[in-house]
């Protein structure tokens, strides 16, 4: 593997793909980064930024396109906004906006415009941030709340097994082959596949395993040329794939592991009935707003 031994090196950059058009939500997504949904007061985005920068991520790669400045705006300095802030004594929300400023260093890049795109081709575009290190993905769009966090659970794996780790929840429903890719392999612990094979949203009832991929990875610097060779064989045809095309042909070289992401709630927000139940989660959770919003609710019928 071409990258430093756990002894010298510690995982400390992550990649969030967040170049989507975001379909599902339109017209509001016109104009708005489906990323930059709120859950109560803060954007689906922030609450995976905080969770990388919460297990000692300290830089995050945004890959955006144009329309997406948004993100951008969000996560940088705006000395105007600061300066009114200061001057009106509001020094709670001066404290938040200059914390998100500083969270991490960050860094955007658009989404190279390749073939018809994919997964694989917005983790390619953050090459040139990321070198010859293994690295984090998240999604912008979905989260894990679970304890430890999913990204302590992914790092500890990669610590002990060195290789290629897929964050999985075991899903047995039918309707899971139409929504998940899953992975193939040998329990080499509880909880852990040693991966033989991925295979992409099988169909209705079809899964070869529980184990369903879902966001969040740590990847070894190789996945950038099988991403490449598959833009130049395939990427006129198709999307081009972060697992089929990215890790399943290195997997004879490089090993890959699957792994359940223990004591986990998957919040799924890139899709609109679910956003609404996490927005309602986390409405009945919140300290200030979580009595009276469960009065609210039972007054419903």
């Amino acid at each position: 593997m071409n990258f430093k031994k756990p002894e010298s090196f510690k995982i400390t950059k992550a990649v969030i793909p967040a170049a989507g058009f975001g379909t599902r939500f339109l017209p509001w997504t016109k104009a708005v980064p489906k990323e930059m949904l709120p859950v109560v007061d803060k954007p689906v985005i922030q609450i995976v930024v905080e969770e990388l920068v919460e297990a000692g991520i300290k830089e995050i790669i945004f890959v955006v396109s144009k329309g997406k400045e948004a993100i951008r705006n969000y996560f940088s300095p705006n000395p105007a906004l600061e300066k009114l802030l200061a001057k009106n004594g509001k020094e709670k929300e001066l404290e938040e906006i200059k914390r998100l400023n500083n969270l991490a260093k960050f860094h955007f890049v658009e989404q190279l415009p390749l073939g018809r795109g994919g997964t694989g081709v917005a983790i390619l575009s953050a090459e040139k941030f990321i070198g010859q290190e293994p690295f984090l993905v998240l999604w912008g769009d979905d989260f894990i709340v679970a304890q430890p966090s999913r990204t302590r659970q992914l790092l500890a794996c990669f610590e002990k097994y060195q290789g290629t780790i897929f964050s999985c929840l075991k899903r047995e429903d039918p309707e899971s082959g139409l929504r998940y890719g899953f992975a193939q392999g040998g329990e080499i612990e509880p909880g852990i596949l040693k991966v033989s094979n991925l295979v992409e949203k099988p169909g209705f009832g079809k899964q070869p395993t529980p184990y369903a991929i879902v966001s969040g990875f740590v990847f070894l610097p190789s996945i950038f040329e099988n991403l490449k060779k598959a833009v130049e064989k395939f990427g006129q045809e198709r999307e081009v794939h972060y697992n089929i095309d990215g890790v399943l042909p290195s997997l004879d070289k490089e090993p890959a592991y699957a792994l359940e992401i223990k004591n986990a709630k998957f919040y799924d927000t890139g899709n609109k009935f679910e956003y609404l139940k996490t927005v309602v989660d986390f409405g009945l959770k919140d300290k200030n707003l979580g009595e009276e919003f469960k009065k609210f609710l039972n007054t419903l019928g």
